[in-house]
């Protein structure tokens, strides 16, 4: 799975809060603090869409938008992708279960425990 820039992260925050999916000048008007153009969101969503993170209703008018995963499945992909990468997967797998909370470790614990 690809990266996201600081504009397609906003816009993805948007499409995964969305109960449903969403007009790209609905996507616009959420975009706090920033002032585009429906045709600079239409832009990022084209991108979006080529990189395969968001669907186009294409039937419907104005073009409806949502998430093909879920946040926790893209932040799960990352995750899996740097650790992938490291040379030793060992050691950063003890780095970064030794920098979790208890709460997490206990989290992490009961899951392992139950696969």
């Amino acid at each position: 799975m690809l990266t996201l820039g600081e504009l397609e992260r906003s816009v993805m925050d948007i499409l995964w809060d969305a109960p449903e999916p969403i007009a790209a000048t609905d996507i616009r008007d959420r975009l706090d603090g920033k002032e585009l153009a429906t045709t600079t969101v239409l832009t990022v969503l084209g991108r979006l869409e080529s990189k395969g993170f968001i669907t186009r209703d294409r039937g419907a008018r104005p073009h409806l938008f949502a998430a093909t995963t879920s946040r926790a499945a893209h932040m799960a992909e990352l995750m899996h992708r740097v650790l992938g990468t490291a040379p030793d997967r060992e050691a950063v797998l003890a780095r970064f279960v030794g920098q979790v909370s208890s709460g997490d470790a206990a989290t992490l614990r009961r899951m392992l425990d139950g696969k």
